[in-house]
Order: C-alpha cells, then structure tokens, then sequence
C-alpha cells in the first residue's frame, strides 16, 4: 500500500485557504457490520497528454497509457451488486459528435472490452447489477448504460442540467441527453439532510443505510462529481474510489499541482477541472484521508496502480484483499 508525507508547500495545495473541519475517523463497525467485496473490472485504456494535467510537467513526459477503471461492488449480507462507473463505449459513433472529435487527442484508445463484456467474460451477468454509481458523466466514465437493463442509475444532483441540455438539444454538447433512463435513475443532492460528514468529507450518503457505502461529493471536478467511500470488511478496512478526483497519483502525493493554461486559438484559461479551487481542497481532504489506517485509494486514471496490477488478481472475476 502506497503512503506518502505531503510537504506544507506541495504545489497542489498552495491555493487553499480555509478547510472547513475534518473528523479523524471513519465510522465505526456494527455488529454483524456489511461490507462489500471490490474488484477491479477492465474498460478500455487511453493516452492522456501529460501537460494538459500535470504542473510542472516533466519535460521528457509526452503521453501516459492509463486505464479507464471500473469497480463491481458486491454486498455481503444481500443481493446488492454496484458498479462505480462504466469506463468506455466500444461503439465510439454513439458518442455524441463533439466527443467524437475530442477522442482524437487521447489517441491511442484500446479496448479489448467494455464494462458488460468484462462482467460477462468473469461469469457475471450484466442484468444481475442492481445499480451503477456514476462518479460523473464525462464520456470516458459512463460508458454504456444499455446492457444493466435492471439497474437504477445513481449520479450527482449536478449531472441533471448536463444532461437536460445535452446533445442533440445543444449540438456542441459532451453529453447525451438521452444517456441515461430516465426512470431508473437517481440524482443524489448532497444538499439533503441525509448527507453527513464523515471522516475528511463534509457531505456523504449512506446509501444503503447499514455503513457498507457511502456516496461522497466531490466537488470541482465536474457538477455531479462524486466518489464512494466503500467499506471492505467488517472490521474497518475501506477502499476510496475517487474518479476524476486527480488525473494522475502525483497530484494526490503533492508532487505536482494541476494545470491551468491559456488556450490561445479560443483565448480562455481552461483546466481539467470545473472549479479548480474546490478540486484542490477536496484533494486535499483526500490526503487526509490517507492518514487513516486500512484505506486504500484509487484514482480511475491510476497509472501507477495498473502498471503493478493490470490483469491480475484484484480484477473481476478476482478481488481485492482487504487492509
């Protein structure tokens, strides 16, 4: 498990001014307490241009090869099965035609399988998912919905005006109006009281209400960002699944910080985050996090992690250890 010290002067923090306070733990085990057993499920891969994510980018770093990672969540005590995000589409024409275009900057693309296929190739039925939690709605995580006809669809509050106003209503648009059914899915509004503070983050939903997960809002990425605080034992080993949180582990370290550039053809400022003041602070509510004993963090672009793990045992149809 990889732990690191983050220097007072990381780059990635610099900005913050005020963290509204943190708890020092995380919720304690019930009797008979349920978790869930994570694997890791395999959906395609693609090349990310370093400089557009990573400040400073090293000057020898053009492209790195990450994975679009996806998670099957299957409950101890019921018939619940989640997947957390669905990575890529084989069928790249049914993306809408402004993330056609922006798919060639992340070339090369592979994909061997998509999130069905790799469930089915691992002896599990795509029908069989009671839900999927998409940390949000960007293409590259919210793959292809069809084939978990049985699924309710957990998204955050902030996803709903994407999708309203999606193509073909607003030609140009990045998301698809019609991604998602609309009488299976659920907008989860971190402003309702059910939303808690727990450990590091000030705003998280015990989905199921017995402590196996909880649904956590994560702002600045995108509206509707969120990750999943996910409990792996019934004894206090956790798993943080933290989307596009960070692009890559060395902003999460406080090696590098997150890049803001001047596009100079449409001459606007833009960053791989909507907000990226709150994608700072609540990286930083990540590293808090990591102080905790028995949690284990993993980004959905996590190079790192899959150059040690590709194909091996912590993906479907095996699974993670706990911590």
């Amino acid at each position: 498990m990889r732990k690191y010290i983050y220097p007072a002067k990381a780059r990635s923090v610099q900005t913050i001014h005020h963290i509204a306070p943190m708890t020092a733990s995380l919720p304690t085990s019930l009797s008979n307490q349920a978790f869930f057993n994570v694997s890791a499920v395999d959906a395609g891969e693609l090349s990310l241009p370093s400089h557009l994510f990573l400040d400073p980018c090293p000057p020898d770093e053009d492209k790195l090869v990450v994975p679009a990672l996806c998670f099957l969540l299957r409950h101890s005590a019921s018939e619940h099965v989640l997947l957390f995000d669905l990575g890529y589409r084989k069928d790249h024409h049914n993306y809408p035609p402004a993330v056609i275009r922006r798919i060639s900057l992340f070339q090369p693309l592979t994909m061997t399988t998509d999130a069905a296929e790799s469930l089915q190739n691992g002896g599990l039925a795509p029908t069989a998912v009671t839900h999927v939690c998409l940390s949000h709605v960007h293409w590259d995580h919210a793959g292809d919905p069809r084939p978990f006809s049985n699924a309710t669809f957990l998204v955050g509050a902030g996803a709903r005006t994407l999708l309203q106003t999606g193509y073909p209503h607003d030609p140009d648009a990045l998301f698809a109006a019609d991604l998602l059914p609309s009488a299976r899915t659920a907008f989860l509004d971190p402003t309702g009281p059910e939303w808690r503070p727990v450990g590091p983050f000030p705003r998280a939903l015990d989905y199921f209400g017995d402590g196996s997960v909880y649904i956590v809002d994560a702002p600045g990425h995108l509206p509707g960002h969120v990750n999943a605080l996910v409990r792996t034992s019934p004894d206090g080993g956790w798993v943080y699944l933290a989307g596009d949180s960070a692009h890559d582990w060395r902003i999460v370290a406080g090696e590098a910080g997150i890049v803001e550039r001047v596009d100079r053809e449409l001459g606007v400022v833009v960053c791989a985050h909507k907000d990226k003041a709150a994608a700072e602070e609540h990286i930083a509510r990540i590293r808090e996090l990591l102080k905790l004993e028995r949690v284990r963090v993993l980004l959905a672009h996590d190079t790192e992690w899959y150059k040690e793990n590709r194909g091996g045992p912590m993906y479907w149809p095996g699974q993670f250890e706990t911590l």
